[in-house]
Parts: C-alpha cells; sequence; structure tokens
C-alpha cells in the first residue's frame, strides 16, 4: 500500500473551520475505490496544524487519486487557506491495514 503522511499548517482565522474546508475533498476521497483510508487530526500542540494520514491500495489507486477531480480542485483551492506549503512523508509499504503495537498490547479485561 501507499502511506502517506503530511502536515498542513492552517492560516490562524481558518484552522477552526478547516474541517469544514476540507470537507467536499475528504469525502471524495474516501469513496475512492483504492482508498484504503484518508483521516484529519488536529495537533494537540499547534492549533494551525493539521496531519492527514492517508492509504491507497497501490499505485494505481494513488495515480487515479492525484488524477482526480476532487484532487485538482483541492489543489487549486486549499493553499489560499495554509500558511506554508504542507510537508509529506510518502512510502510504499508491504501490508494493506494497520499492524498492532504488540508493545503496549491490551489484555481482554472482560
Amino acid at each position: 500500500m501507499i502511506f502517506i503522511t503530511a502536515r498542513f499548517r492552517v492560516l490562524p482565522q481558518h484552522a477552526d473551520d478547516w474541517p469544514d474546508i476540507t470537507r467536499a475533498f475528504t469525502l471524495a476521497t474516501r469513496d475512492e475505490p483504492g482508498c484504503l483510508w484518508f483521516d484529519w487530526s488536529r495537533s494537540v500542540d499547534d492549533p494551525a496544524e493539521y496531519v492527514l494520514t492517508e492509504a491507497f491500495r497501490d499505485d494505481e489507486a494513488g495515480a487515479a487519486h492525484v488524477s482526480s477531480e476532487h484532487f485538482g480542485a483541492a489543489c487549486a483551492e486549499l493553499p489560499s487557506y495554509l500558511a506554508e506549503t504542507p510537508r509529506i512523508v510518502n512510502v510504499t509499504v508491504p501490508q494493506d491495514d494497520w499492524s498492532l503495537l504488540g508493545e503496549m498490547a491490551v489484555q481482554d479485561n472482560r
């Protein structure tokens, strides 16, 4: 799978509205057949920073994503809300879901 994490520093006046600003892009991406997940989180250290964690099934799904109409629209629209160019880590990993963090395994206490 292609695993991507990106950090978005949003202009402070738009930080609270970022989930609404990106909603159409987020929903359209999640509807792509090759999208495994597309999840936003807000930094606990910087309220103007959002972290996007996304994954796509394979190179074909990643290519479909970046050539989609909603990706093009996001590339045109979203920079006007940003304080800087987003930073990204993009890797291909030999798995198709999250692995368990064995060092913090939770025992069933029921």
